[in-house]
């Protein structure tokens, strides 16, 4: 399996990036292909903006709603200058407005492209991060409403454009997405609301809701709490994360596997540069 790790913290020298590396390790142990987008490290712009409204319009879109968007304006308002606006005029003299959605559609921002080359390359999805505000980073959150877009991650009937949020269409087919969150807070503490709150908003509404049916959301909780052990098990976890995914493709060779004390050597250095 082909498994695509989106990451966000800014710090390569974090607890977050030892789980990253142990999370990977099991992957690669596991006999899986690892790719890792790290948010910070490409500098991935989170903000919607202008330049992603073409990510929203697409020649599927219902006639009525597109007639609502007056796309033939908006694609003079785009021209830079008068040669542009002269020629696009030209271009836009004998198209319907289909044909318009579906050039529209095709400016999409390159960054926006790339990642979702990337998922689609996929057959696993992986999200590792700190909460913050009950939520994924600003970064990765930015991420999903760049990247899961309309068309692309999923598409609405004509109950969902009327408003009907049964009307969506799931796009994704991804085998599973495996969440890790480390916490500031303790596990008793998102047991009163805030695990409930993030299942809804993350594991069912950015995930489920595009067709990812396997969700696995795991804590690692009260980061600024716990001792040595207490690390080194979670960065073990983390490993068996990676190891436990999916079924092994192939059994890991004792070179790449590494013994037993290996990897707890692994683990222990991780442990003392967090």
């Amino acid at each position: 399996m082909k498994v695509l790790t989106v990451y966000a913290h800014p710090n390569p020298k974090s607890f977050n990036h030892a789980v990253l590396e142990h999370f990977t390790a099991g992957l690669n142990d596991a006999g899986h292909t690892s790719e890792v987008v790290d948010l910070y490290a490409i500098k991935f712009n989170p903000v919607v903006d202008s330049k992603d409204s073409p990510s929203w319009i697409t020649g599927d879109t219902p006639l009525p709603v597109l007639e609502s968007m007056n796309l033939k304006q908006l694609v003079l308002d785009s021209c830079k200058n008068p040669l542009q606006r002269i020629l696009a005029r030209r271009w836009l003299r004998d198209k319907d407005l289909t044909t318009v959605a579906r050039a529209i559609h095709e400016g999409m921002p390159r960054d926006v492209i790339e990642q979702q080359r990337k998922v689609l390359e996929a057959d696993g999805l992986a999200f590792i991060s700190p909460v913050y505000f009950v939520g994924f980073p600003a970064i990765l959150k930015g991420w999903i409403e760049r990247v899961f877009t309309l068309g692309f991650a999923f598409e609405l009937s004509a109950d969902g454009w009327a408003g009907d949020v049964e009307g969506r269409i799931p796009l994704l087919k991804h085998q599973k997405a495996l969440v890790i969150n480390t916490t500031i807070f303790d596990e008793k503490s998102y047991q009163t609301g805030i695990e409930q709150a993030m299942t809804r908003l993350i594991d069912d509404w950015c995930l489920r809701y595009p067709g990812i049916k396997n969700v696995e959301h795991v804590y690692f909780h009260a980061m600024h709490d716990f001792d040595a052990d207490k690390r080194r098990s979670y960065l073990e976890r983390a490993y068996r994360l990676g190891k436990e995914f999916a079924p092994p493709l192939r059994a890991a060779s004792p070179a790449v596997a590494g013994s037993a004390p290996a990897r707890a050597a692994s683990v222990a250095r991780s442990v003392e540069r967090s």
